[in-house]
């Protein structure tokens, strides 16, 4: 592991897990952003500003709800576009379950801490997939539907 991924508290890259991630936001994401954040779906859309574009994007993603706010786990760790977009903004919207809410006060916790916020069912998936950093947002309003 180099300095530089030690500082950010990632792992080194590998060629496999990015052609997965490659194909996920070329292919997969579109297709799955057509049904993330509604009312019976698992995945959330995570709507944020392009940091140096100041385009909006949506991603999809797993976040599970917590007390005032949200935890989404970071597969891929924490070197991708839409994080880095969404803690240089500070905020952003999360439509889950069919409910937007605008989220801020993001910050990367480690599986320590995002599994006693939790509930035990995405603990222990979460777990399993051996995702050590995590998302925290608060929910600093909700637009509704």
């Amino acid at each position: 592991m180099s300095t530089k991924d030690h500082e950010r508290g990632t792992r080194p890259r590998h060629p496999a897990k990015d052609r997965v991630r490659q194909f996920n936001k070329h292919v997969l994401n579109p297709v799955m952003c057509l049904l993330a954040g509604r009312k019976h779906w698992y995945a959330s859309a995570l709507e944020h500003v392009g940091r140096r574009s100041g385009r909006s994007y949506t991603t999809p993603v797993v976040a599970g709800r917590v007390p005032g706010g949200f935890v989404v786990p970071l597969p891929y760790g924490t070197d991708v576009d839409w994080l880095r977009n969404v803690l240089a903004a500070g905020t952003a919207n999360l439509r889950s379950r069919g409910i937007t809410s605008v989220v801020t006060e993001p910050r990367i916790i480690d599986a320590a801490e995002a599994f006693t916020q939790v509930s035990p069912a995405y603990a222990q998936a979460w777990c399993r997939f051996g995702i050590a950093r995590y998302l925290r947002v608060t929910v600093s309003a909700e637009k509704g539907k």
